[in-house]
C-alpha cells in the first residue's frame, strides 16, 4: 500500500476556515474540568484548578456582548475582575488541558488557537477585522502562548488591549510569564512598558510539577532501519513516509499555521533518517509541526537519530530551551505509542492513553 507523502501536500487554508477552526484540537475534545487530575504532591495543581473553575464561571454568568461599540461605551456589563487567565509553568503539567476545559465550560461565541495560529488570523484578515470578529466574543483561548520578536510583541499586546476592552475575556498558557516574554529572544527591554501593560491586564497562576508524560517511562525508542520504516509505512493504512531533510524544506514553504491540515487524515507519520536541526529556523519550524502532531495523537515512527536528539546542545541552552523540551517531550511520547502499536499489532491512530497537556 502505497503511503502518503506530507511533502505532496500543501494545504491552503482561508480566513473564514481559519475562523470557523478555532476551537480545541481533536485530543482535547472531551477534556473538562472534572477529567483533570491534579498531582496530590503538586498542591498548585489544584489551586489552578479552582481558578479555571471560577474564571468559567465568572465569563458564563456574563451576557454575550452582541457589539464591540456598545460594548466600549459601557452599554453592557464585563465580568468582574481581571480579564484575562494566565496559566503559567513547565510543560506536561496540563496546562492545555485546564485551557480547554475552560473553553468547553463557557458559552458560545469562543475561539481557542494557539499564539501561532492567532498571529496567522491577523495576517489573513487584518488587524481591525480580527478585532471586529472577535470582539463579540465571551472567550479568546490562547495556547502556547509565547513572544519571539517585536512585531509579534507589538501585535498581540495590541490586539489582547483592544479585544480586553471590549470586554472579551483571555486566558492563556505559557512556559513564561508575561513581564519576561520575549526574554533571551529579542531586545524585550525595548518593549517593557507594552509587555507590563498586557500582563497587567492578566491573574497569573502557577501550575507545578513534572512532565506527566515521562514519569517513570523510558527514553525515546530507539530508531529503526531504513528497511524496516518503508516496511511499516507501506502497511499502515493511512500512514505517511518522508525523507526528513525533504520534509523539514517542505515546512520552510508553508505557514507553520497549515501543519495541522499537513497531517489531516494521516494515521502515523514515518520520517526517514532524522538527524540534529541545522538551524534556528528548521527548529522552530519542527516545534510547530511536533505540537500539530500531538494535538492529534498522530504516533511517529523514526529512522536515524532518536528524536531526543533532534535539538542541538546549543539550542538547548539558549533562548527557545523550553519549547525545544516540550517538542522533545511530546515526540517521545508520540514515539512512544507508536512501539505500543507495532507491540500490540493494532490499527494505527487510536486515542491517546496519555493525560493531554
Amino acid at each position: 500500500m502505497p503511503a502518503i507523502h506530507l511533502t505532496d501536500r500543501a494545504p491552503e487554508v482561508g480566513a473564514d476556515e481559519l475562523v470557523a477552526a478555532m476551537c480545541p484540537p481533536p485530543r482535547f475534545d472531551g477534556v473538562r474540568f472534572d477529567t483533570y487530575l491534579p498531582d496530590p504532591a503538586q498542591p498548585s495543581q489544584s489551586a489552578a484548578l479552582a481558578s479555571c473553575r471560577e474564571f468559567a464561571g465568572r465569563i458564563g454568568t456574563a451576557p454575550a456582548r452582541r457589539s464591540w461599540w456598545r460594548s466600549l461605551t459601557g452599554g453592557e456589563r464585563k465580568p468582574a475582575g481581571k480579564p484575562g487567565l494566565y496559566l503559567d509553568g513547565v510543560f506536561g503539567v496540563g496546562k492545555t488541558h485546564l485551557l480547554a476545559a475552560i473553553w468547553h465550560a463557557v458559552p458560545a461565541p469562543k475561539a481557542f488557537g494557539t499564539f501561532v495560529e492567532l498571529t496567522h488570523l491577523v495576517g489573513a484578515l487584518g488587524f481591525a477585522e480580527t478585532v471586529r470578529r472577535l470582539s463579540g466574543y465571551r472567550l479568546l483561548a490562547i495556547d502556547e502562548f509565547e513572544l519571539d520578536d517585536p512585531g509579534d510583541t507589538m501585535l498581540v499586546t495590541r490586539l489582547i488591549a483592544e479585544l480586553t476592552s471590549a470586554g472579551v475575556c483571555v486566558a492563556a498558557t505559557s512556559n513564561t510569564l508575561p513581564d519576561r516574554l520575549g526574554e533571551g529572544r529579542f531586545a524585550a527591554g525595548d518593549f517593557l512598558r507594552e509587555i507590563h501593560a498586557m500582563a497587567e491586564r492578566f491573574e497569573i497562576v502557577r501550575v507545578d510539577g513534572a512532565d506527566y508524560r515521562h514519569r517513570g517511562l523510558p527514553d525515546a525508542p530507539d530508531p529503526v532501519s531504513d528497511a524496516e520504516l518503508l516496511a511499516r509505512a507501506s502497511a499502515a493504512p493511512g500512514a505517511s513516509y518522508d525523507d526528513f531533510d525533504a520534509l523539514c524544506a517542505h515546512l520552510g514553504t508553508l505557514h507553520p499555521s497549515r501543519y495541522g491540515k499537513l497531517v489531516e487524515g494521516v494515521s502515523i507519520v514515518h520520517l526517514r533518517g532524522v538527524r540534529p536541526a541545522t538551524g534556528q529556523d528548521v527548529a522552530l519550524r519542527l516545534v510547530s509541526f511536533a505540537d500539530r502532531l500531538y494535538d492529534r495523537a498522530v504516533p511517529v515512527v523514526v529512522s536515524g537519530t532518536p528524536v531526543s536528539k533532534l535539538f542541538t546542545e546549543e539550542m538547548l541552552r539558549g533562548g527557545y530551551r523550553k519549547k525545544y523540551l516540550r517538542a522533545i517531550s511530546r515526540l517521545i511520547s508520540l514515539s512512544r505509542v507508536s512501539t505500543d502499536l507495532d507491540a500490540e499489532d493494532v490499527s494505527p491512530a487510536p486515542a491517546s492513553p496519555l493525560r493531554p497537556a
